[in-house]
This record gives C-alpha cells, sequence and structure tokens, in this order.
C-alpha cells in the first residue's frame, strides 16, 4: 500500500485526486486550511486530514513526519487582473501559494522519499503559455514548471521522478469563478461565458476534475517510471 500526500485537497482538483487513489486501495494524508472542506472530501474514505498551509515551512515540515511514496503539489490559486491592476500583496500571494508552497512541499518530501517514489506539481496550461488578465498566476506557474524540470535531473539516479500536470480550465469551483467572472465582465448569459472561458480548447469544453486526477494516477504508476521532468498538458489539444 502506498503512502500518498495531496496537497490543495479540499475541493476540486485536489478532491478528484485524493479519491482517485484513496480508490486505489493507497493510503491518503489530504492536507488543506481548511478541516471541513478536508472532512467532505474524505466522505468516510478513511483518508488522514491534515490542516496545513504550504507556504509555511513549518508547517509543512509537520506533514512529513512519515514518508511519503507520493506527493501531489496541489494546493494553488491566482487573481485575475490585468499587470498594471495587480498589486505587489497579490502578486507575493500568488507567488507564495503556488511556486513557494511547491517547493516547501517537494523539499521536505525529498527528505525521506526513497525509490519508486513519484513527486507531481499542479501546474496549468498556463505554465505553458501566456495570457492576459493572469501574469501573476502564469508566472507563477512557469516558475513550477521550472521547479519540476530541475528537480526531475537531481532525483532521477535516486529512482525517484518529478512531473508536472498542466490542465486547462477544469470543471472546479475555481473554474466555476473564471465563468463568473467573464460573465460579469462581458454581460452575457452563463453558457456564453463558459464558451467564452473553453474557447482555446479543441474539444470545447471543461475538464473533469477525474480526468486531471487519471493522469496523476498514471505519473505515479509503475508505467511512467520513465517519465521523469515533464509537462503533461491536458487541455483537449489547446497546447
Amino acid at each position: 500500500m502506498r503512502r500518498v500526500l495531496v496537497t490543495g485537497a479540499g475541493s476540486g482538483i485536489g478532491r478528484a485526486v485524493a479519491r482517485a487513489f484513496a480508490a486505489e486501495g493507497d493510503h491518503v494524508t489530504i492536507a488543506g486550511r481548511r478541516a471541513g472542506a478536508l472532512a467532505e472530501t474524505d466522505g468516510g474514505r478513511g483518508m488522514a486530514c491534515r490542516t496545513a498551509d504550504v507556504t509555511d515551512a513549518a508547517q509543512v515540515a509537520t506533514l512529513f513526519e512519515t514518508p511519503f511514496d507520493v506527493v501531489v503539489a496541489n494546493a494553488g490559486g491566482g487573481i485575475a487582473a490585468r499587470l498594471g491592476r495587480t498589486s505587489l500583496a497579490d502578486w507575493n500571494a500568488t507567488l507564495s501559494v503556488n511556486l513557494t508552497g511547491t517547493f516547501l512541499t517537494f523539499r521536505a518530501a525529498l527528505e525521506r522519499m526513497g525509490p519508486g517514489g513519484r513527486l507531481i506539481a499542479m501546474a496549468s496550461t498556463a505554465a505553458l503559455r501566456g495570457g492576459p488578465r493572469i501574469a501573476a498566476y502564469a508566472a507563477a506557474k512557469h516558475g513550477v514548471l521550472g521547479l519540476v524540470r530541475s528537480v526531475a535531473l537531481e532525483v532521477a539516479a535516486r529512482g525517484i521522478t518529478c512531473n508536472a500536470i498542466c490542465p486547462g480550465f477544469v470543471d472546479t469551483p475555481l473554474g466555476q469563478k473564471a465563468i463568473d467572472a467573464v460573465q460579469a465582465r462581458h454581460g452575457i448569459d452563463r453558457a456564453a461565458a463558459e464558451a467564452e472561458v473553453v474557447r482555446d480548447n479543441p474539444a470545447g469544453r471543461l475538464i473533469a476534475p477525474e480526468e486531471v486526477a487519471a493522469a496523476a494516477l498514471y505519473l505515479a504508476s509503475p508505467a511512467a517510471a520513465m517519465v521523469n521532468g515533464h509537462a503533461l498538458s491536458l487541455s483537449g489539444g489547446e497546447v
């Protein structure tokens, strides 16, 4: 039985990833800032729930009192604003949760991770391309991808892999929030706003969280032992 840690597991992608590993029979620990949301993710599945802020090194360290075989650094978020309207506080907060949080999580994980270990970062298509109104988020996710590629080279000889999943817009609370913002900005109905959000995805739809979870299961599997330093685009062909 593998020991799996998923951060940012209180909702959305993190919730789907945690439940997918639990369904595989793994011992899953879920971390996040909201105890109630973590309990909802568990839903009686027997996961270990740990409240922690991934931007705090001391809190991250407490998650790794025992080693993990698979660590999914999923905690993240950001704002939608043009660069000129992005405050320094918003810039720093976005980099902190997305990039520094992944750094702290991976650094702590590697102290005790053994051969066969898997580090998986939840990046974004924003790690592969830019976009209007997401300068801080895109910069942070580009940084995550640089971190992943560098760590991959450091750990390969130890039998550990480090990869990133880069989804487009996913049907999560954050994805719905993006649709809300487009609807409000353009004064259009919800169907039109969703179509605008997914217009760069050739499949023309939001990605299901379970599809992202399936990618995480693959990267954590023995079949992916030689997939290392990779950015797996999950975007219907957008990138």
